[in-house]
């Protein structure tokens, strides 16, 4: 029975029963093995497909290109294929690093030494973001043409490309058909690359790889079709993108400075607590009494509200500067650039627009003329020179036919001031609007159009092409070639080689408007402009001395300078240099860390993707909103959202102010915890009574340091003559102190001071003394109150204690109105320009009068009323602090005035 079974099953499949011949299964045992082996054969050979750099594909031809890819490139790769490359090479796509946990950058915060020592917390936003190119794309899979997203391509696969497409891949072209690229965000070169699909014979740079597109570059004109060499991270565009990931963003030197801060109020806490130790056991206390109140007056000696201040003070910054169209993504940012002494730019779409515009005209019978206006908004004006005679349609016979030429196989079409094809043509075009005429004329280069001209226009009258002439049109075009234009020759006629020659047109990308203001002010401030490009040396040095760097006198350098010269050497050497030209990424970035290890602090402007490591490794990274890359806005701290270059004189103006503000708070702050630490500390030593009763201190430290609803729950215990304070609920000062001199307005003069020193603390030397000689005042003049209404009999009186009281909230509401300016007197600045700080003024002087004369407040603080002689004592005694600090910035004035005068003199 078994075997009918086994015999009906092998009938089946075909076999003979009654032999028991089992050929068959034999055979296709053996077709599934070696089905099998293919298919790992296949496997292995898909492995050994590896992504190939541009500088050897370029040197391939289309028969070893298919071989070394394993593509048949009329059919394109298999499913199969597309799978096994996947899992060797990946998406198509860049994946930030994540690797560092948000716990631990939580905790990294707490490296800051002035919030350990006041125990703060900062809250740490983490973004984190995936690069990914959903750009749909065509390209060849199994003999079809299919519409795939950028991502999905794998190395080998088969694209195709035309105008308007964004370029997935690194691809070598093996079909092209008039094909031009914009690799101005990739090369820097403002002037679209004409492709090829010819082998080359030379590596050379990747600027100069003719039959290489590369991912991000965009397709102007024409069509064609490659291979893919190398997606995601193994692309050129992946290169940067690694090095970019690899670069850290520096510390600010606002950070630093408040690292250094943090230190040396440690090293001040902790001589409080030692002195005071020392004193009290000298006097026979007991040491762990006078440790509690070493500790407690140590701590109350720390401006804890100053990290809520710089805060603060740089959210308001960072508001301001969004109003001016300029996002601050970090910000501690917007005070670097204070700092800010070297402002290294991009060229093409930074100080330029990256609109190729014709600004020069020389016709072929002499006439010279200016082209006004950028872009292709047909916005300007042609003149004649030197008259400056405006041209309007074709009131000069020979410009009108020169503009005629231009538009002859223009091929471009304007359309809302957009190119749509070649951006010379386009600038043609532009031309031909601005002198309002829609004809269509020829152009090329001089040397191509000259030899089929047998005639030149002389106002509009056809004479012969004599050899006089040809030296005048070669001799032009030299001048005009020197400046750094792009020189096309124009010429009309019935027929080839009968033209008549019209004249050269001078084409560049030019400087945006504001550009060359900006860079002014921003040298004379103190701020050196460098220009880092990847374009030519002669198109370079003319957009430099257009926008006045240097006064004229450049410098120049090359990448290959760069890379050839030793590290030491060239920190040494670039920053006499103003221009560097034909430089990649990497050149870019050398040049930035050589200009920081000479000391600078280093601004990179830039819309590129050969940007972006430059952009994240300067101390500030400022990216276009509008012309720039993805790539290049992801590595930048800020971001001018109108591409408007002249918006850093705005930022480098609110940086050098608000650093300015955060020293007017810590001489603020500074001088008024040490005023009340002081009174403390001689009652406690000279055993007097308590100048202060625990309410007065609770509201002094309320009005102060902080508005009410900053107040921390910090418990400070101040023991005084053996009575045991509880001071509760510690708070950070109205807009008296803290949010009044945080919000002070930048001054006018700002922008003019030479940049910050890195190395220039917040507590320097100046600062230190002008801080210990309010708090001197201040305590001399509350002491003196306080010995003049102390009774005989020494023991403390409401009126002794509501005097005292008052008197140090009016030296310290004249204190916080001195320190509006470390330099300029209060006339100056001008008494109503900072509104919020006079309402907290007002709202002080009205809640200490509460205060006084209020009986339900009068019993829990303690207090008594005061007679208006009392008041108008009081006021004037505590104007002292003031006038005396007028009186110093007078003094300064004076004595840096004769400074400066002498030192004139000297130079004369």
């Amino acid at each position: 029975m078994v075997e009918g079974r086994v015999s009906k099953f092998l009938k089946k499949l075909g076999f003979s029963a009654g032999g028991r011949q089992y050929q068959a299964l034999e055979k296709d045992e053996e077709e599934a093995l070696i089905d099998e082996q293919s298919e790992l054969k296949a496997i292995e050979k898909e492995k050994k497909v590896t992504a190939l750099p541009p500088k050897e594909a370029c040197k391939c031809q289309k028969e070893d290109l298919a071989k070394a890819f394993c593509v048949d490139l009329n059919t394109g790769l298999s499913e199969f294929s597309v799978t096994q490359r996947r899992l060797a090479h990946g998406w198509n796509e860049f994946v930030a690093d994540n690797s560092e946990p948000v716990w631990k950058k939580y905790l990294d915060q707490f490296k800051n030494p002035l919030i350990l020592l006041l125990l703060g917390s900062a809250l740490v936003s983490v973004l984190t973001k995936e690069y990914e190119d959903a750009v749909s794309i065509a390209m060849l899979r199994e003999g079809k043409l299919q519409h795939l997203l950028a991502r999905e391509l794998v190395p080998g696969d088969v694209v195709s490309l035309s105008i308007g497409d964004r370029i997935p891949a690194d691809i070598r072209l093996t079909e092209v058909t008039d094909l031009l690229v914009d690799e101005s965000s990739f090369t820097g070169e403002a002037e679209p690359c004409s492709k090829t699909d010819s082998p080359l014979t030379g590596g050379g740079d990747l600027t100069t790889l003719s039959n290489i597109v590369f991912m991000g570059t965009l397709v102007q004109y024409g069509r064609g079709q490659g291979v893919v060499i190398g997606t995601g991270e193994s692309s050129q565009f992946g290169e940067v993108f690694k090095m970019m990931q690899a670069e850290e963003t520096p510390k600010t030197p606002l950070q630093k400075s408040m690292d250094r801060l943090g230190k040396q109020l440690t090293l001040f806490s902790f001589g409080i607590i030692g002195l005071i130790m020392l004193i009290g056991w000298l006097q026979g206390k007991q040491l762990l009494n006078m440790f509690t109140i070493g500790v407690s007056l140590a701590v109350a000696a720390i401006p804890e509200g100053l990290p809520i201040v710089v805060m603060v003070t740089l959210v308001l910054g960072v508001l301001r500067m969004a109003k001016k169209r300029v996002i601050v993504k970090k910000l501690p940012i917007v005070e670097t650039l204070g700092c800010c002494s070297v402002l290294c730019s991009d060229k093409t779409g930074t100080l330029t627009a990256n609109e190729m515009t014709v600004t020069q005209l020389v016709t072929s019978d002499g006439f010279h003329a200016e082209v006004s206006g950028v872009g292709y908004d047909g916005q300007g004006t042609v003149c004649l020179l030197p008259s400056k005679e405006v041209i309007k349609e074709f009131s000069n016979v020979s410009v009108g036919k020169l503009v005629e030429a231009g538009c002859v196989a223009n091929n471009a079409v304007i359309r809302k001031n957009v190119v749509m094809g070649q951006p010379t043509e386009g600038a043609l075009m532009a031309l031909a609007m601005k002198d309002q005429e829609d004809i269509y004329f020829m152009k090329g280069a001089l040397e191509e159009v000259i030899r089929y001209c047998t005639m030149y226009n002389n106002g509009g009258i056809p004479l012969p092409l004599t050899p006089q002439q040809r030296s005048f049109c070669l001799q032009e075009e030299k001048r005009m070639g020197s400046l750094g234009l792009r020189v096309l020759a124009l010429a009309s006629g019935p027929e080839l080689g009968r033209l008549t020659f019209l004249g050269l047109v001078g084409i560049i990308d030019p400087p945006r408007a504001g550009v060359k203001e900006a860079v002014q002010v921003l040298s004379e401030s103190g701020v050196s402009v460098k220009m880092i490009t990847g374009d030519a040396l002669e198109t370079a040095l003319a957009i430099g001395r257009n926008i006045g760097l240097c006064n004229g006198k450049l410098k120049a350098m090359s990448g290959e300078e760069v890379d050839s010269v030793e590290k030491g050497e060239l920190a040494d050497r670039v920053g006499k240099v103003s221009v560097f030209f034909r430089t990649s990424p990497k050149h870019k970035l050398k040049i930035i860390k050589a200009l920081q290890e000479s000391g600078a602090v280093v601004a990179m402007t830039g819309d590129g993707v050969n940007d972006a490591v430059a952009l994240k490794s300067a101390d500030i990274g400022i990216a276009m909103g509008q012309t720039g890359t993805d790539v290049s806005k992801e590595a930048a701290n800020m971001i001018l959202v109108d591409d408007d270059f002249s918006a850093i004189m705005n930022a480098v103006e609110e940086g050098k102010g608000i650093f300015y503000n955060i020293k007017n708070f810590v001489r603020f702050q500074l001088s008024t915890s040490i005023s009340a630490l002081s009174l403390i500390t001689l009652s406690t030593v000279f055993n007097l009574p308590s100048p202060l009763n625990a309410m007065q201190i609770l509201w002094i430290n309320i009005i102060m340091d902080g508005p009410p609803a900053q107040r921390s729950s910090q418990k400070t215990e101040v023991c005084c003559t053996g009575v045991r304070l509880g001071v509760e609920g510690r708070g950070e000062s109205t807009w008296a102190g803290r949010a009044g001199l945080g919000v002070e307005p930048v001054d006018k003069d700002t922008l003019r001071q030479p940049p910050r020193s890195v190395g220039d603390t917040i507590l320097s030397r100046a600062l230190i003394l002008k801080i210990f000689m309010s708090a001197v005042v201040i305590i001399s003049g509350t002491l003196f109150i306080f010995w003049k209404e102390m009774p005989e009999d020494r023991a403390s009186t409401p009126r002794t204690t509501t005097m005292t009281f008052t008197s140090f909230v009016f030296f310290d509401l004249f204190n916080a109105l001195t320190c509006r300016s470390q330099t300029k007197l209060i006339v100056e600045i001008g008494f109503l320009r900072n509104r919020m700080f006079l309402y907290s003024i007002l709202g002080s002087i009205l809640g200490q009068l509460a205060v006084i004369y209020i009986p339900p407040l009068q019993r829990v603080f303690q207090t008594e009323n005061l007679g208006v002689l009392d008041l108008l004592f009081l006021t004037g005694l505590a104007s002292s602090v003031f006038m005396l600090s007028e009186l110093l910035k007078l003094y300064e004035k004076h004595c840096c005035g004769t400074q400066r005068v002498q030192t004139q003199h000297e130079d004369v």
